[in-house]
């Protein structure tokens, strides 16, 4: 085991590095597809409800792994054979790995989003209109910043489930930290000395990023009692 941290830890560190990366940018899409979503799904119209479930339903019904192999092949595939360019247009696997997270996540987000604004209190809304104020402007000004406070906690808690679901994507051929270890494992035929590596690289990461999200909830709730 020490001979693969000395030989391949560089390589397991800058595959954590690229996992990291990955999570991050599709978190940050995904909280732009989460608030889209979930403002379509609170808003008195029916439509724009719709429109929101059909989202979040399709999404978490899919396996990600479906998705991810959808996003990797079936788009470029389809606008290809739309486009007529043949092999023109292709996705790198950074690229549909952060468009794979971003819709997987974002459809959680999306429903954190929703009970974040769903438990600030209907008066709020109802007091800003009664101030002359816009839905939207309320919502921005009043509702949303109240709302966030609570949905820190839940953001933080999908960001870890996030980096866990990054392993997914090395059936792509994305160079994480899975695919980083089957090269290693490859390489070395030492399955239970390198997933052993993996696995305790993967517990110190959520373990940290855990342990921020529970002190982040502790001032959110200091904060909500005073």
């Amino acid at each position: 085991m020490i001979k693969i941290i000395t030989t391949y830890g560089q390589l397991l560190l800058l595959a954590m590095g690229r996992t990291l990366l990955l999570a991050f940018l599709g978190l940050i899409f995904a909280c732009i597809l989460g608030m889209i979503f979930g403002l379509l799904s609170v808003v008195k119209n029916k439509a724009c409800n719709i429109i929101a479930q059909i989202f979040v339903f399709v999404i978490r019904g899919v396996p990600m792994i479906v998705l991810a192999f959808y996003v990797f092949f079936g788009i470029p595939y389809l606008l290809n054979t739309i486009l007529g360019i043949g092999n023109g247009f292709t996705l790198s696997a950074l690229q549909a790995g952060v468009i794979c997270l971003a819709l997987n996540c974002g459809a959680y987000m999306a429903e954190i989003i929703r009970a974040g604004i769903q438990s600030v209190d209907i008066g709020q809304m109802e007091a800003g209109r009664s101030l002359g104020l816009p839905y939207w402007k309320t919502m921005r000004k009043i509702i949303l910043p109240q709302a966030i406070r609570t949905m820190i906690p839940s953001i933080i808690n999908q960001f870890i489930i996030t980096v866990k679901d990054t392993s997914i994507l090395s059936v792509i051929g994305f160079p994480e930290l899975v695919l980083a270890a089957k090269n290693v494992q490859a390489g070395t035929f030492k399955s239970f000395e390198t997933w052993t590596i993996v696995g305790a690289m993967y517990l110190i990461v959520i373990t940290i990023l855990s342990y921020l999200a529970k002190i982040v909830e502790r001032r959110v709730n200091r904060g909500v009692k005073r």
